[in-house]
């Protein structure tokens, strides 16, 4: 069996997560994944060194399959790394970002800082986290150039990107009616 290369992600903001339980789009088999939103802007000498060689290796994929480099590929080939602008309407994305959407059909380990499990209630949209991810080129049902899931591992806390909120912090503080807690079914508080 070839040797995969793995590649560490810059930190990103999580979006899209389907981390624990693989989802079907448009009718494709089931897979594990996320939406990866990174600003280049604010990496470090480290991170810009992690992105160069993962640019690198879309490169590499694209000459191989297609004989030409990501950048230039017609738009019937996906190109796996994205401009942020192209969903500027949706949180966390925008002008100065790049995303891609990396996923596996195997489940991928997820977990925290410490290296401790994480559950789905941790990597939620808009947390910040890094990943260990393959880079391949493809040419079955569609053609592209993509970016592998293997690992991904929750840094830091961040700004929901959706609108859930914690449950406790919704009720903290907001007593119910004690009519409602007595033992019974009576239904005579409701008229």
């Amino acid at each position: 069996m070839a040797e995969v290369t793995r590649y560490k992600t810059p930190p990103f903001r999580l979006s899209f997560p389907a981390l624990f339980e693989a989802q079907s789009f448009d009718g494709g088999a089931p897979k594990y994944g996320c939406s990866a939103v990174w600003t280049p802007e604010k990496f470090t000498d480290k991170d810009k060194a992690l992105w160069a060689a993962i640019l690198k290796a879309l490169d590499e994929a694209s000459l191989a399959k297609f004989k030409k480099k990501l950048k230039d590929l017609p738009d019937n080939i996906k190109k796996g790394l994205r401009d942020g602008s192209e969903k500027a309407d949706m949180a966390g994305y925008g002008e100065g970002t790049k995303f891609a959407s990396i996923t596996t059909k195997m489940k991928p380990g997820a977990v925290l800082l410490d290296g401790t499990p994480g559950t789905a209630e941790d990597f939620y949209p808009g947390c910040w986290c890094r990943a260990t991810v393959t880079v391949y080129s493809y040419d079955n049902k569609g053609k592209g150039v993509a970016i592998g899931l293997m690992n991904i591992q929750k840094i830091k806390d961040g700004e929901r990107l959706d609108s859930r909120t914690d449950a406790a912090a919704d009720f903290e503080g907001d007593e119910v009616d004690s009519a409602w807690l007595e033992d019974g079914d009576d239904d005579s508080l409701l008229d």
